[in-house]
């Protein structure tokens, strides 16, 4: 024999039936607060601000960035025009 019982209701109801408590005014509270910070803290996220932030602790950061990002390059240049089955410089 089978029993097939089918509920109809809101999830708001399923949580009123089994005695859970209401828990919407909690997570309206919470999101208020996430957007408050997230607005207070949108200047941070600048391109301009990252930047200033990423370079700020060493003058010669972005000397060193220029220099990594060009040897990477040169890397990716040997690479590409290298035969196939060529051994390049590293293991």
């Amino acid at each position: 024999m089978k029993v097939r019982v089918e509920i109809d209701c809101t999830p708001l109801e399923a949580r009123q039936f089994i005695g859970l408590p209401d828990v919407a005014p909690m997570q309206i509270a919470v999101m208020d607060k996430l957007q408050q910070q997230m607005m207070a803290n949108i200047d941070n996220a600048s391109p301009e601000a990252l930047m200033q932030s990423w370079f700020t602790f060493d003058p010669k950061l972005a000397e060193r960035f220029q220099d990594l990002f060009a040897a990477i390059m040169a890397g990716l240049g040997a690479t590409l025009l290298a035969r196939p089955g060529e051994k390049l410089g590293w293991p």
